[in-house]
């Protein structure tokens, strides 16, 4: 029954696509593709009506699905909640039962004294409007000459063959090993900033498609996962009681966050130096500091949330001030393994 509903979204998708094309968005409909037996990797079994159990069997975990059979599992964590759908999924040659599950949880209420802008960049991975910057350890310039190795092999192997298909595995393992990292990376530091005495992060509403256009920084814009961190954070802090505010990132970094001119700012120079009041800061930190200013301004402006509270705007204030007066304050580099 799910591939029906797989297939009825791919089309619903696509008609989508076609109106927003003929409104004026610039988006291209893609008719869906069809997807061979080798390109299926997932199939997915609704709410628990009878079609999947889990019992427990001399110790082991078994789990029982409708015209498979009983199957044993290592479960890594209990499961909490109302079993919704079982997905079995296959990765680089091994099997994984994901299960979803609803669970209604009470949100505590934080009050918003202490935001924070974050600016996402390619030489840091993030820069906050405190002056923290962190960088991203570059795994997959790490495990380049790895894939390219496997990726050889594949290329020279007979299509179908027993050999082609073991070293298809080995460059699946390898990447699946890197996004490992990445998503570890990703979690431990969305888990140290929901930790470190933030109230609300203020982020970018970044475009990817459009951005990956620069066939220049395509590859390192994709290892970024810019969007995966951003996620993962959205849903720690909402279940914390804070807030991940999105704000329009047009020129967040050409724009000087003392005195509000704009000017170019080309990838090379790394410090914004403002050609009409003379402020010299970091260009990452400065963007960080805009994002910050314009999530409080969003805020008062819409009475959306409410307006603006005055430990808002003091902690605001305090950002901005500090960076005006202490030019010889040293940037914070803080990595994370």
């Amino acid at each position: 029954m799910q591939i029906k509903y797989r297939v009825l979204k791919a089309y619903k998708s696509f008609f989508r696509r076609i109106k927003e094309s003929k409104s004026g968005k610039k988006i291209k409909p893609g008719f869906p593709r069809f997807k061979s037996k080798d390109k299926y990797y997932s199939i997915t079994y609704p709410q628990d009506n009878g079609s999947f159990t889990i019992v427990k069997k001399n110790k082991k975990q078994i789990i029982r699905i409708s015209r498979i059979g009983g199957v044993q599992i290592e479960m890594h964590r209990e499961i909490e909640g109302k079993i919704k759908t079982l997905t079995i999924k296959k990765n680089a040659g091994e099997y994984y039962a994901i299960f979803t599950t609803i669970k209604e949880i009470e949100l505590p209420k934080i009050e918003d004294t202490n935001p924070v802008g974050i600016d996402m960049g390619l030489n840091s991975f993030i820069a906050m409007s405190d002056e923290t910057k962190i960088e991203k350890p570059k795994f997959v310039k790490k495990a380049a000459k790895y894939i390219t190795h496997w990726q050889r092999k594949i290329a020279r192997r007979i299509k179908g063959s027993k050999r082609r298909e073991r070293a298809r595995l080995n460059l699946q393992r390898k990447w699946e090993h890197t996004t490992d990292q990445s998503n570890d990376f990703a979690h431990k530091l969305s888990n140290k900033l929901i930790n470190s005495g933030y109230t609300s992060f203020a982020v970018e509403k970044l475009s990817i498609q459009n951005m990956v256009k620069n066939h220049r920084l395509a590859q390192s814009i994709y290892n970024a996962s810019w969007n995966r961190f951003i996620q993962m954070l959205s849903y720690k802090a909402e279940s914390a009681g804070m807030r991940v505010i999105k704000v329009d990132a047009r020129n967040t970094t050409k724009k000087c966050s003392n005195c509000g001119n704009i000017q170019d700012m080309p990838l090379s120079i790394r410090e914004y130096n403002c050609d009409r009041c003379g402020m010299q800061l970091d260009r990452d930190i400065n963007a960080s500091i805009n994002i910050l200013k314009r999530a409080t301004l969003g805020q008062r402006e819409s009475h959306a949330q409410g307006d603006m509270t005055s430990a808002v705007q003091q902690a605001l204030k305090s950002h901005v001030q500090e960076l005006r007066t202490d030019k010889t304050h040293p940037l914070q580099d803080a990595v994370i393994a």
